[in-house]
């Protein structure tokens, strides 16, 4: 049987760490025409490298991986539907476990504890670095795939989220082959990131098909001020958009997976690929003005629940 992409999430009062799967506490050859600010790529090699084994093995691994999930009807990217009720209770359910828990503790080997609420507070600035492996046609899907994405994240959550400018969110897509230079070019962009921070995403097992480290380098330890999406370019096109949406909506805040959110991708059955209506709705609450990063679970819980109901249609 095959595993869900694995997510983390990191954060401290320097630094905080989340992954794909977004969770304890706490993102080539290039055209010769002139790139968007946002768009960067990794100077090009003197001699063409041929693909690693290991590579190739992972590309065709993830490949066997979304035939088998889409074969038992899993990945849907419909949203939800009929299908897939839930009630403003349900909601709020899901936004405490989400929002409220790491996925893993701090040396990833169990469930993380219980933690107070974290968002951003300034301006989500994102690029996207590729790896010099990734051909001109994906890089150009992905990044339009990315911009989108943003486009959408800001609408749903009110939050400044823009692709371009000095990033503050690095999204890296590259091979097993070019990781690790790809890293270091975040290390150098971003602020408050160092290359020993980028450790735990460095090395991946085979079945993290991508993750996100998340940091809070300010006074607040829990309103993130960087974060660090790595999304394998061996994944096939759909494990590829679906990791963009769980990556980088993680990296907002929501940092947890449960087995009751439904509809949703933060979910580790893997039934929806991409953002449903539910997830909007988590966002939304996520960054309601009546909440603020710190709150408790037992703080926001009474506010979560009035939100939920208007957000659901529920009698308040």
């Amino acid at each position: 049987m095959f595993q869900r992409k694995s997510r983390f999430a990191i954060v401290a009062a320097s630094l905080l760490l989340c992954a794909c799967a977004l969770r304890p506490p706490v993102e080539p050859t290039a055209k010769p025409v002139a790139r968007p600010a946002d768009l960067v790529a990794l100077p090009a090699p003197v001699v063409d490298r041929p693909t690693s084994e290991a590579s190739a093995k992972l590309r065709s691994y993830f490949n066997q991986v979304q035939q088998a999930q889409l074969s038992q009807g899993l990945m849907r990217r419909d949203g939800g539907g009929p299908d897939t009720p839930y009630t403003s209770d349900m909601l709020a359910r899901n936004f405490e476990q989400v929002a409220f828990y790491n996925e893993y503790n701090a040396n990833f080997s169990g469930r993380g504890e219980k933690t107070l609420m974290r968002r951003w507070d300034k301006p989500v600035r994102m690029a996207i670095v590729f790896g010099e492996s990734v051909p001109p046609s994906e890089r150009e899907s992905d990044t339009a795939a990315v911009r989108a994405y943003a486009g959408r994240l800001a609408g749903v959550t009110g939050h400044p989220i823009s692709v371009g400018g000095a990033p503050n969110f690095m999204v890296i897509i590259a091979s097993e082959d070019d990781r690790e230079a790809a890293l270091d070019e975040a290390a150098k962009r971003i602020p408050g990131v160092t290359p020993a921070s980028l450790a735990a995403l460095r090395d991946l097992r085979r079945d993290t098909y991508c993750i996100v480290a998340a940091y809070a380098g300010g006074t607040d330890p829990s309103t993130y001020t960087a974060a660090v999406a790595v999304i394998r370019a061996e994944n096939p096109s759909l494990m590829r958009l679906s990791c963009i949406h769980e990556e980088l909506a993680q990296g907002m805040g929501l940092a947890n997976d449960s087995p009751t959110a439904r509809p949703s991708i933060f979910n580790d059955d893997d039934e929806f690929a991409l953002l449903t209506r539910h997830d909007e709705h988590l966002l939304k609450i996520l960054y309601d003005p009546r909440l603020h990063a710190g709150m408790s679970a037992e703080e926001a819980a009474p506010i979560t629940r009035i939100i939920a109901r208007e957000l659901t249609g529920g009698p308040l």
